[in-house]
């Protein structure tokens, strides 16, 4: 069973950084394209960052953060510098992998970043 798995949330002052990972386990074929997305309490899910061939970021986060990829190791990562607090949400992980089930998106469970002002 495929799973992506994230890590790397917590709290941080404005002005902070904070690393977050995404794994993928279980058995996959092909890894298309991997992103974050955020969800912050009473909004609707938004995109951070995206990395298929070529890296793509809200304008909220240009500059600030970064998205990267080790394809060996099947893991995604964003780095997020000088954090404030309207960054506060779940942040999420999605990939578009081709498995034996065939090509579909995957979520994970999602990991908390809280930034205090």
């Amino acid at each position: 069973q495929v799973q992506l798995v994230e890590s790397g949330g917590g709290l941080v002052q404005t002005g902070g950084s904070l690393r977050l990972s995404c794994v993928i386990s279980g058995s996959i074929f092909s890894i298309y394209a991997m992103g974050w997305y955020r969800q912050a309490p009473g909004k609707q899910r938004e995109l951070v960052a995206t990395s298929a061939g070529s890296t793509n970021y809200a304008d909220s986060v240009k500059g600030r953060f970064t998205i990267s990829r080790d394809n060996a190791k099947r893991t995604l990562f964003l780095q997020m510098n000088s954090l404030k607090p309207d960054d506060t949400a779940v942040y999420y992980c999605n990939a578009d992998l081709s498995t034996r089930e065939g090509r579909r998106y995957y979520w994970g469970q999602g990991t908390q970043v809280t930034v205090s002002s």
